[in-house]
């Protein structure tokens, strides 16, 4: 492809199938690299948990775990920002090339970082600024690719063409969870002790790959024709926010679609391994097979939307997907309930537990600084519960009232373990999921399902946005409301909807978080959002 402008319309009809495919091919392989890299802490979240915050008790470790998992998705954003405008004035290919760069190198350090037990404090201070350098050059790693690939698809075919950007999340999350389940096996029992390393330091192999590629590649026929007619922007990040008319998209882009495609995605790929590992008991080896299997048998639907899109338009399809996003999710996740462990929900109904406390003397289950001690027996009780990942509800007894556990008809004064233990035993509660039990079939079907779903809300989305926006602010505008609705919305699903849980006792309590979300993207949409299919963006 030559590097010299030439219309558009005869760049696209004079370029070769062969040229598409490397295009889509070379873009696409790199961003499933950085996804990879990006996705590899939440497929170890419960690993890095004991490595990096062992200073804390369990509970607010984990979620502390997750909180550094959502840090990459906070300063998003502002790589959106930072990259978007880098894109807007000095191009797409090197701009996304320097993204790539940094997420390697990034997760390649987390690989060689030593743990709370070697150096304290530092290990997770640490490992959160790495995850903030994978969050800066993730916000501007898509941008790029999708804008990439939309400004080289002939018309009428850039949600197809998009689509393959789409899936790379999808395909990159894939490629963690094989690597992660290659290095349990080999590893075994010193998996958690180093063989966790393995799956970032491995990212150094991919990054060279990814490098080598993108270096091949030539500049966007749509820039290189912006900028030789002299229309190039100079202050794109002024330019998108700080005019009404730009700003105005931005915002509907946001709120109508990006926030509910992001809670759509991370619910089908990331809270759904959360689920079915600490609230369900389940083997998380299991959880990580059943999880690729419907990973693989979904991802084709994410190249299927956008080439609906492509016929019947963008939005059609992705009001379709939020609508059955907000009707299903309750009962999606209960059904992965019953299947996965059908034992604890047959307890639950039969033998439901209920704790009948002052609330006052109760305290939610969050350390921050590892000092707070759990001590009434309101505490204990909540802290045995969920250590057990056992369901429980509330109750408000009146103030000064001692705390009482009710597991069915058996009534326990107090905080009392071997009790309580013998309670929840003789109640037919199981301690973990038995394998043997798990409805493998029903729980990948629930899964393919969540994944049907996110897929009609992100297969069209690239092409979409690329749509909104002009050529001189593209890679900026639309770079902003993606990775706050991904990186906000979405980044925040996992950390929100466990604090939920661990707060009411209800495993179902943080899909409220998903439901809502989606549920207000509905209506914006519905009343807001334009449809882009037959934009001609040669002259937008």
């Amino acid at each position: 492809m030559s590097e010299h402008a030439q219309p558009l319309g005869s760049a696209a009809s004079a370029s070769t199938a062969n040229e598409s495919r490397k295009v889509i091919f070379a873009s696409s392989l790199g961003t499933v690299f950085e996804w990879y890299d990006f996705f590899l802490y939440g497929a170890l979240a419960a690993v890095i948990s004991k490595q990096f915050f062992a200073g804390v008790n369990d509970t607010t470790a984990f979620i502390f775990a997750l909180m550094a998992f959502a840090a990459g998705f906070v300063v998003r954003p502002f790589g959106a920002l930072v990259f978007g405008r880098l894109g807007d004035m000095i191009g797409r290919k090197y701009t996304f090339l320097v993204t790539i760069i940094l997420m390697g190198v990034a997760t390649f350090c987390v690989g060689l970082l030593p743990t709370y037990a070697s150096i304290g404090i530092a290990a997770p201070i640490i490992l959160i600024v790495l995850r903030m350098l994978q969050g800066l050059a993730l916000g501007g790693e898509y941008g790029g690719a999708a804008t990439y690939v939309a400004e080289h698809a002939p018309p009428g075919k850039r949600g197809l063409h998009t689509s393959w950007i789409q899936s790379t999340a999808t395909l990159g999350l894939l490629l963690s969870l094989l690597v992660v389940l290659a290095c349990r096996y080999f590893t075994g029992d010193q998996f958690e002790v180093w063989g966790w390393r393995i799956p970032f330091l491995f990212s150094i192999v991919l990054l060279g790959i990814s490098t080598w590629i993108r270096m091949s590649l030539h500049e966007s026929p749509a820039f290189l024709k912006m900028k030789e007619e002299g229309k190039a922007c100079k202050a794109p990040i002024r330019e998108s926010f700080g005019k009404w008319e730009n700003l105005k998209v931005v915002l509907i882009a946001l709120f109508s679609i990006n926030g509910g495609q992001a809670v759509t995605f991370y619910a089908a790929q990331f809270y759904v391994l959360f689920f079915l590992t600490q609230f369900l008991r389940m083997d998380p080896a299991l959880a990580n097979m059943l999880l690729i299997i419907s990973v693989v048998i979904g991802a084709p639907f994410f190249i299927l939307f956008g080439w609906l899109s492509d016929k019947v338009g963008r939005k059609p399809v992705l009001m379709l997907g939020l609508l059955l996003a907000t009707a299903l999710y309750f009962p999606i996740f209960k059904g992965l309930a019953h299947y996965t462990n059908p034992a604890m929900d047959q307890a639950s109904q039969q033998a439901p537990i209920t704790v009948l406390a002052d609330p006052a003397t109760c305290t939610f289950q969050f350390d921050p600084v590892g000092k707070a001690r759990f001590d009434s027996p309101c505490d204990k009780v909540k802290t045995f519960l969920v250590k057990q990942g056992l369901p429980y509800s509330s109750a408000a007894a009146p103030a000064g009232s001692p705390v009482q556990v009710s597991v069915g008809d058996v009534r326990i004064d107090g905080f009392d373990e071997a009790a309580l233990r013998g309670a929840v035993a003789l109640a037919g509660y199981p301690s973990s999921a038995d394998a043997a039990q798990v409805n493998k079939l029903m729980v990948v079907v629930l899964i393919v399902v969540l994944i049907f779903i996110a897929a009609m809300c992100y297969g069209p989305l690239a092409a979409l946005m690329v749509e909104l926006f002009p050529t001189r602010i593209r890679y900026t505008s639309m770079s902003l409301p993606y990775h706050i609705g991904n990186g906000w919305f979405g980044g925040f699903l996992p950390t929100v909807s466990f604090a939920l849980v661990v707060y009411t006792g209800d495993i179902f309590y943080g899909l409220w978080y998903p439901v809502v979300v989606t549920g207000v993207s509905l209506i914006v949409g519905l009343f807001c959002l334009k449809e882009t299919r037959h934009v001609d963006i040669e002259k937008n």
